[in-house]
């Protein structure tokens, strides 16, 4: 069956916890508890996908210096997931010289060695630290490359699996490619022969469903509501929005464009057309819609995405478990709603 499909079928994001947040230490001890792990384990959930920032583990002013508080959170989610039943993906969201919320050119780690330098070598030292671990576990170089073109990224990505394969051999690695980890970049990837290298990708289409008024978009301030499925809304505004121009990603501005299944397989084209090339596993690490859409057009969305997800036997975890503004529970830790469950567990 292959490990993602049997071990990383079904899963959940814990982001801003230890990623894209303050680092704060009453923020990192109170965010995430053993009981969310439990809680995840009862939905039906096989796996939880953990990003974290280099910051926790390494600080700038000490490189190649790690941090003991920083690997007991990861040491201590560990245990919870195998407690639960839970597999784990350590995915590194920043890195040193790296963040996919910077431009290109602010991400140093593609040009400058000490970067390359330090992100190996931090990965080193993570897979030293869980090499007892077995398939329960595994790797993910880096969140949403932004390299454009993926020849500095595979050259960056080589030096690590073969860093991280030097100490740990069978350690599974997840690969994603640049334009933020996206479908298409799928192949400008590296194809390698050592099946313990997997493949991974994000999906968010369609951007203006998912991404509707999300404030660090221009769709901020087109306050209208796209349900899913169905027609674009206030296409003149979104128009406006864009300045005229398609939304990246070749996200459609044609008002007759219908968004529904049929749709998102159109868009998952190129990495089923990669999964079939190649012979290869396939895992979304990202999916999912912003709390600004209405919630059963959510559960619409997930239900339909896990079913082309199972239909080409991807594994996926959605963004995000808590808070982020795509939440998969309210202020109380329960869940928005049972169908929202059953639709990311596809049980029930």
């Amino acid at each position: 069956m292959g490990v993602i499909f049997d071990k990383y079928r079904t899963g959940i994001n814990l982001g801003g916890w230890v990623s894209q947040c303050g680092y704060e230490k009453e923020h990192i001890a109170s965010f995430i508890q053993k009981t969310d792990a439990r809680k995840i384990a009862s939905w039906g959930l096989d796996h939880i996908r953990l990003p974290f920032d280099y910051p926790i583990l390494e600080d700038d002013s000490n490189p190649f210096i790690y941090k003991e508080d920083g690997f007991k959170v990861i040491d201590e989610l560990l245990g919870w997931c195998k407690d639960a039943a839970l597999n784990l993906i350590l995915d590194l969201h920043k890195a040193p010289g790296y963040a996919f919320g910077n431009s290109a050119g602010a991400n140093i780690i593609f040009t400058d060695a000490n970067a390359q330098n330090r992100f190996v070598s931090l990965w080193q030292e993570i897979a030293k630290r869980y090499k007892s671990e077995k398939d329960n576990l595994i790797f993910e170089l880096l969140n949403e490359i932004v390299d454009s073109h993926g020849d500095a990224w595979n050259k960056i990505a080589r030096k690590a699996i073969e860093g991280i394969h030097s100490v740990d051999p069978d350690r599974y690695i997840l690969l994603g490619g640049p334009n933020y980890n996206s479908a298409s970049g799928l192949d400008t990837l590296e194809i390698w022969d050592n099946n313990r290298v997997l493949y991974n990708f994000h999906f968010y289409d369609p951007f203006l469903f998912t991404h509707q008024r999300a404030v660090w978009t221009p769709l901020k301030d087109v306050n209208v509501n796209q349900p899913y499925p169905g027609k674009i809304e206030g296409i003149e505004l979104i128009k406006t929005a864009f300045d005229g121009q398609k939304p990246e990603q070749g996200k459609s501005m044609d008002a007759d464009t219908f968004f529904d299944k049929a749709f998102l397989e159109d868009k998952l084209a190129p990495a089923i057309a990669f999964s079939k090339r190649y012979g290869r596993e396939l895992y979304c690490g990202e999916y999912g819609a912003i709390d600004h859409a209405d919630l059963q057009s959510r559960v619409n969305y997930i239900s339909d995405l896990n079913e082309l997800f199972d239909k080409y036997r991807f594994g996926r975890a959605c963004w995000t478990y808590k808070k982020m503004s795509f939440t998969s529970v309210d202020g109380n830790s329960e869940p928005v709603s049972l169908d929202y469950i059953k639709a990311l567990s596809r049980k029930g």
